[in-house]
């Protein structure tokens, strides 16, 4: 095996573990948000045992984060120097925003958050809860505005083989920026409504904990069905702009590879049978049933996507996702029905449901980042041409080996930590009698 694909397997390791943990503390911070502003105007146990109980599960996972996310940027100036070389001029400003305003304002406050209840006012304590979940989301603003940059590099020109920075704004805000945050922040708050949707499930199924399950329940339904529908409208968008912008990963999403007028939309990819809808494609891409759709054969066989892993994981993305929606769905109407807590079955089924989102954020990244290949900048670096040529593929596998090692353990710790505060529970207290 080369050393470059070794390298891109631990890079894709390294990028796939980290994303586990930001994914949720983002969408939990609006959670602690939300629980926090009700606590606000109905100070009773139950919401300041919720805000406590969803507190600790966000500092552990916040811990887990950072010390995965921190050997991703010591990677761009070992594996990939070229790269760094490449882009250097473009990526400084974005990741030191991150670091220097977003870790910092979410990170200051977290302290105030964790261990300021009982030493700040209520108001203070809210606040204190708004910017973490704020730093949180303006990290995740930096991080994707500097990946939208090599799906669709804007504002820069090139001098002497190096990428220099001509507009920050432009490329801050390149055509894939606003799109991609969106999305990825959505399907963080998707993620979040769920995982605090099964564990109340959990609790409720062994009838423990009843007052704060229900209410963590009735919020996670609403939060979560509410931001997937979003997401639905916003996802819906961001691939008919990858249509635009990037028209051979949009073929490889669809497995359309002869270009065409009238285009028909697979329902499912490779390497299931497809099952077409005759004029869909086009309809959906430009709003004409007639339109003509580019296809893989307009590019040379160098430039195009691998089809298999980009049709497959966005199909998994898609399909998960919306059977997401449908058990949110039933959720709410059950509740509508007044039939939410008696449905052990309904229950089960949430509980069973907390890894899902997860496999959907993952699958969903997949596709943008294998839908960009073979190019590390789109249409301006190879990726075969970002690998440092001086790294032997030996010295790769010893610390690609290393680090499977302490992503397991660092993962095992997360999930140990996590359980631990599950099985205690969110301490008990006087409950009011549901009505």
């Amino acid at each position: 095996m080369s050393a470059l694909t070794l390298a891109r397997a631990q890079f894709a390791l390294t990028v796939m573990v980290h994303y586990l943990y930001p994914v949720l503390t983002m969408g939990l911070g609006v959670v602690l948000v939300i629980v926090a502003s009700l606590r606000l105007r109905r100070p009773d146990e139950t919401y300041q045992r919720m805000a406590r109980f969803w507190t600790h599960i966000f500092g552990v996972v916040f811990a887990g984060g950072v010390a995965t996310g921190v050997v991703m940027e010591f990677e761009f100036g070992t594996n990939w120097a070229r790269y760094s070389r490449f882009v250097g001029d473009i990526f400084g400003a974005p990741l030191a925003a991150e670091a220097l305003i977003a870790f910092f304002l979410e990170s200051s406050f977290l302290s105030i958050l964790v261990f300021g209840e009982k030493r700040v006012s209520r108001r203070m304590h809210w606040f204190a809860t708004l910017m973490v979940a704020l730093g949180a989301t303006l990290s995740a603003f930096w991080i994707v505005a500097a990946n939208s940059w090599q799906q669709t590099p804007a504002g820069f020109h090139i001098v002497h083989g190096r990428a220099e920075l001509t507009d920050f704004a432009a490329a801050v805000f390149n055509p894939s920026t606003l799109l991609r945050f969106s999305h990825a922040v959505l399907g963080s708050w998707v993620t979040a409504a769920v995982f605090v949707a099964s564990l109340s499930s959990y609790y409720l199924v062994r009838g423990r904990h009843q007052e704060f399950s229900r209410r963590s329940l009735r919020l996670a339904l609403v939060f979560g069905l509410v931001s997937l529908a979003a997401e639905v409208v916003v996802g819906d968008a961001h691939t008919r702009q990858v249509a635009h912008t990037q028209p051979e990963k949009f073929a490889a999403i669809e497995v359309l590879y002869h270009t065409q007028t009238a285009a028909p939309l697979a329902v499912v990819g490779q390497p299931l049978p497809e099952v077409l809808l005759p004029k869909l494609l086009s309809f959906m891409t430009y709003f004409d049933f007639n339109a003509r759709v580019t296809g893989l054969d307009a590019f040379a066989p160098e430039d195009r996507p691998p089809v298999t892993a980009t049709a497959m994981s966005f199909h998994a993305m898609l399909w998960l996702g919306l059977g997401l929606g449908v058990v949110l769905a039933v959720g709410v109407f059950l509740w509508w029905r007044g039939r939410l807590f008696v449905s052990r079955r309904y229950l089960k089924i949430l509980c069973y449901c907390l890894p899902i989102p997860f496999v959907v954020n993952e699958v969903g990244w997949v596709t943008a980042e294998v839908g960009r290949q073979p190019w590390s900048v789109y249409h301006l670096l190879r990726t075969e041409d970002a690998f440092s040529p001086s790294v032997p593929a030996a010295q790769v596998v010893f610390s690609l080996l290393m680090f499977v090692v302490v992503y397991i353990g660092l993962l095992g710790l997360t999930l140990y930590l996590v359980r631990k505060k599950v099985v205690q529970g969110p301490g008990e207290g006087t409950e009011e009698v549901p009505s």
